[in-house]
């Protein structure tokens, strides 16, 4: 379906003002006519001033207001005519019939709020009253869909949240190519996002090829947000070209490990980082020690043999490694 853009329409002020002027003269005419037929007239004047009443108001139905970054996609009898865009005020043909079949729907997105008119839409009488708007945004819109729970590539069960902004750049696709493109969109979004995560660790794995060429890489969800998001707009943008909808942006909104294991993760974060702290520790000690082994022998203070020595340094590992303060014992003996 290729959209068609109708640009020689926007002459509604022209037709309500024609319009109005032809009800005005059928309304004087009709007067005229019903004296005339008071006093032996002939009743054509009459006649065909009621007439004009009773279907010149039919053009007005043609009447449409649009606001900027808006459009309808109009069919007749059935057959798609045309698209129109812009703002403005347009005449068609009064038996046209606006179609967007995603304007009920309503998503966790912007732009998709309840207004007073779909309030009032339903009456005090509980009959419902249809005025849904059919017009098109082709405004950036927000789509913020729910987390999902998603098992990343090392099985580890993960919650992620994506917003995607998106527009529609064709309407008659949009329209015609699927039966609801709001609902068509979240769809597609929900089924990238798996297809990407689970290509992915949750953070840096040994051994896990996660760009397909073969070799082990770096790539996390956690340290790699861009490459992730880039690659899941793209997967997003190839699924839903058909329904003329372009991806402008995605981005991870929420990332985590799912609740059944996050206590666990961190416990194992905890302790990794820990053990690089205690690392850091034992080489800053280790290096003390030799300093003060070489300054002692340079200086000649005191000569130290072997046993002596390993005496020392293991004294001086467990003050400097240990997490407590130390309780200095004084030797008021010999050394020897």
């Amino acid at each position: 379906m290729k959209e068609k853009i109708l640009t020689k329409k926007k002459n509604g002020m022209l037709v309500l003002i024609a319009t109005l002027l032809l009800l005005a003269l059928a309304t004087a005419g009709a007067i005229y006519g019903g004296i005339q037929v008071e006093n032996d007239g002939s009743p054509v004047i009459l006649i065909v001033s009621a007439a004009v009443l009773c279907i010149g108001w039919i053009p007005l139905c043609g009447l449409r207001v649009l606001k900027p970054q808006e459009a309808l996609v109009l069919t007749l009898f059935g057959t798609y005519i045309g698209t129109i865009k812009g703002d403005g005020f347009y005449a068609v043909n009064p038996f046209c019939v606006a179609v967007n079949p995603a304007a009920k729907t309503h998503l966790n997105q912007s732009g998709d709020v309840k207004t007073v008119a779909s309030t009032l839409a339903q009456g005090a009488s509980g009959v419902n009253v249809d005025l849904t708007n059919k017009k098109i945004s082709l405004k950036i819109m927000t789509l913020n869909n729910n987390r999902q729970k998603v098992n990343d590539c090392l099985g580890n069960p993960i919650e992620i949240g994506i917003a995607v902004t998106w527009r529609i750049v064709d309407t008659a696709k949009a329209v015609f190519n699927v039966d609801n493109y709001k609902e068509y969109l979240s769809l597609q979004c929900d089924s990238a996002l798996r297809n990407i995560v689970r290509i992915y660790p949750y953070d840096v794995a040994p051994n896990v090829d996660t760009t397909g060429d073969g070799l082990a890489d770096d790539g996390s969800l956690r340290g790699s947000s861009e490459i992730v998001a880039n690659r899941i707009r793209n997967e997003i943008q190839a699924r839903v070209d058909e329904a003329g909808i372009e991806i402008v942006e995605a981005r991870i909104t929420y990332l985590a490990y799912a609740t059944e294991i996050a206590a666990v993760m961190l416990q194992r974060q905890q302790a990794s980082a820990i053990i690089d702290a205690r690392k850091m520790i034992v080489d800053g000690a280790v290096g003390m020690v030799e300093m003060a082994l070489e300054r002692l022998n340079e200086n000649k203070v005191v000569e130290l043999d072997d046993e002596r020595k390993a005496a020392m340094v293991s004294n001086l590992l467990v003050v400097l490694c240990g997490n407590h303060d130390a309780q200095p014992v004084v030797n008021s003996g010999s050394l020897y």
